[in-house]
């Protein structure tokens, strides 16, 4: 986009939860001269779909958009759609996921901020992106896109363990997961405790940790479900 451009020419589509958060964006980007939207997330119904297909109904030339879109789920889902509809996607996040940062980035997100003082580096950077000018540094994009693959890396080998495990003690683990015993898992399962100390033996053994807590939260680090 060319520095002529008028700043009312520039659409910028606000996707946040946060009202008060999205109500100061949206009023220091009017007051700069933007056309500003603020999608009306519906207070019932609705789903991701739902959301994705009104902010590419408002054909925004940017939009700011946060991660967590509460009962909508993970604002990384509109990432894509937005950048192919040719959108400059600059995302705010309280995550400090760098991993995830780079994930965005690799979706075609133009940049990610934290919320942190997000609003002036809001600003700063829908200015940059109206001048047609660079966001992000190379330096800082492979960095971020550096961590990302690392990080996917390990959620791949953590897949790969737990791919190991039979059904049966899938469903051990899931049962350690939601913070029941080993007497629980016994007596739900009408198997004795010795019997589901071997399975979680055996659980601990593939996923190569030490303790229920360390399987429990090496699932959780990828969001392993019991079926999923």
């Amino acid at each position: 986009m060319s520095q002529g451009t008028s700043r009312a020419d520039h659409r910028v589509l606000i996707v946040d939860d946060h009202v008060l958060f999205a109500e100061s964006l949206e009023l220091a980007l009017s007051l700069e001269g933007y056309d500003v939207r603020r999608l009306e997330l519906p207070e019932e119904g609705g789903s991701m779909a739902t959301v994705r297909s009104l902010a590419l109904r408002a054909n925004p030339r940017t939009v700011l958009l946060d991660l967590d879109l509460g009962r909508f789920g993970d604002g990384m889902n509109l990432i894509a759609p937005l950048a192919r509809a040719n959108a400059n996607v600059v995302v705010l996040t309280a995550s400090e996921d760098v991993g995830r940062w780079g994930a965005c980035m690799r979706m075609g997100a133009r940049k990610v901020l934290p919320k942190t003082g997000a609003l002036q580096q809001a600003l700063s950077t829908v200015r940059r992106l109206h001048q047609g000018l660079p966001v992000v540094t190379r330096e800082e994009l492979e960095g971020l896109l550096e961590v990302w693959a690392r990080d996917r890396q390990v959620s791949d080998d953590i897949r790969r363990r737990l791919d190991l495990l039979t059904p049966r003690e899938r469903q051990v683990l899931g049962s350690l997961i939601d913070g029941h015993t080993v007497r629980d898992i016994s007596q739900k399962s009408v198997v004795s405790e010795a019997t589901v100390r071997t399975q979680v033996k055996s659980i601990l053994g593939k996923l190569e940790v030490s303790s229920q807590l360390a399987a429990v939260g090496m699932a959780n680090q990828i969001g392993w479900k019991v079926g999923v």
